[in-house]
């Protein structure tokens, strides 16, 4: 006994632009990506994503790790301007010849296609209408989600129509940080609401093309008060509505939050009645067949004064004790935990998967050409542990996919970052197998978590074992 169900799904996840590169293949168009990749000091080290890991040509050797790795599973997205290159319109079909070929050769290797429609490469030409900012893009949206649908719905079993709709609000509309670069509060809170409805409209044209489960991928963020002053405890619920409640409720309850909506309205300085408009929730509302999480760490909170630069009256501050990993973000597994309990509890009977779940780990190849990365392989053992202690008290989790299967461009952060299993050398190619990949190949192969000596080589146990044999 596993303490994970038959049919879960082990699996990892990339994303096109992060991993493609061949920006100009094929018919492909700009997208909003190759516009901030060009302005100056938007990408740390000045990189952009025209090679990335080369998997638009090397695909079929990156589904050769997923086979060794023992993976039943694997998400990965179509890269929207691939496909609808003008942003409305013509579509080009090269592009979905490219994603069928994928599918049929996942399925082909036993392996469950996992398919994220907008993974945040918006075709450039919708922004000459504001991009997610303007409703049109919910109409240009849901073109596209039929195409992939029309071409892909009959092989795919689970699809994913929106990637982290947080954090396209907040870096690319509200902070600028990532593409498009917009800092506008009204923008932000306007181009969240179009993401969701953009669901609501992809989901509602896929129907009739396939029969695969859909949802939406927020990344959750648990918040907890740096102390038990009621103020930071009000903060920590303020901080609650704006990063989970606020898609959560409008996907699988009863619409907007009303305490969340107070603080938006005063944040921009009115209503939000030109923004979302009656009939909108209705549009995105049961409209979900499950729930994917993306899921990092969590958000401690404090009570603050609104000021130029804090639209809400509440900051983020760090728990000391927590462990980091090398970008720094605290490593809380326990939070994984109490998040999968609190949604089997306020969402009752909708599927939970595990769609993102990864650190930043700097290790490179050691002196015998193995990468020896300890520190994920805790960070992978303890999450797991997490969500089958879920399990155990009843949450409906059906599948766990590692973020990511290999470095790759981690967007503004450029390539110094390294979240892969699999540990690609940017100046070759050349793909190596982490220790995390091959422990996680036995874990995947046994159906649950095994045991770990830390101290013995990991690639000699599974290679005795016969995985890759």
């Amino acid at each position: 006994m596993t303490g994970f169900p038959d049919g879960f799904l082990w699996g990892a996840a990339t994303s096109a632009y992060q991993i493609e590169g061949s920006l100009d293949a094929d018919g492909r168009g700009r997208s909003i990506w190759e516009d901030f990749a060009a302005r100056p000091g938007a990408i740390e080290g000045g990189g952009d994503a025209a090679v990335a890991c080369d998997s638009y040509r090397r695909w079929p050797e990156d589904l050769e790790l997923l086979e060794r790795m023992n993976l039943n599973a694997y998400r990965f997205s179509l890269a929207w301007s691939r496909i609808v290159p003008d942003g409305t319109g013509r579509i080009e079909t090269r592009g979905l010849d490219h994603y069928d070929r994928i599918v049929d050769a996942l399925l082909a290797r036993g392996i469950t296609p996992v398919v994220t429609l907008n993974h945040w490469d918006m075709p450039s030409a919708l922004m000459a209408d504001g991009g997610w900012a303007a409703r049109s893009t919910v109409d240009a949206f849901a073109e596209y989600a039929e195409a992939a649908a029309r071409r892909l719905g009959d092989r795919v079993p689970w699809w994913i129509t929106q990637n982290e709709p947080w954090i396209i609000q907040l870096l690319g509309y509200q902070l600028g940080l990532h593409a498009p670069g917009v800092r506008d509060l009204r923008a932000a809170v306007s181009a969240g609401h179009h993401v969701l409805l953009g669901h609501g409209a992809a989901v509602d044209v896929m129907r009739a093309h396939t029969s695969g489960r859909i949802g939406a991928a927020p990344n959750l963020l648990p918040c907890v008060p740096a102390s038990d002053d009621p103020a930071d405890i009000a903060a920590t619920r303020g901080s609650d509505g704006y990063v989970n409640r606020w898609f959560l409720e409008p996907l699988l309850g009863g619409g907007y939050p009303a305490d969340m909506r107070e603080h938006w309205e005063r944040a921009i300085g009115g209503g939000l009645d030109g923004i979302i408009r009656d009939g909108d929730e209705a549009r995105i509302a049961g409209r979900s067949d499950f729930l994917a999480i993306n899921y990092y760490t969590q958000r401690v909170m404090k009570a603050a004064e609104v000021g130029p630069d804090r639209p809400f009256p509440w900051q983020v501050v760090s728990d000391p004790a927590a462990a980091r990993t090398d970008e720094g973000t605290e490593i809380v597994p326990e939070a994984l935990t109490g998040l999968l309990l609190r949604l089997h509890r306020e969402y009752p009977g909708v599927p939970l998967m595990i769609t993102e779940n990864g650190a930043i780990y700097g290790d490179s190849p050691s002196h015998d050409g193995q990468v020896h990365d300890v520190r994920r392989i805790r960070y992978l053992r303890a999450h797991l542990e997490a969500i089958r202690v879920a399990i155990a008290q009843g949450a409906p989790v059906t599948g766990y996919l590692h973020w990511s299967l290999m470095d790759n461009f981690e967007w503004a952060l450029g390539y110094r970052p390294r979240f892969g299993m699999v540990y690609v050398d940017y100046r070759t190619g050349e793909r190596i197998l982490k220790d995390s990949a091959l422990h996680y190949a036995e874990i995947a192969r046994a159906g649950g978590i095994v045991d770990w000596d830390e101290t013995r080589p990991v690639g000699r146990v599974v290679d005795s074992l016969g995985a890759f044999g």
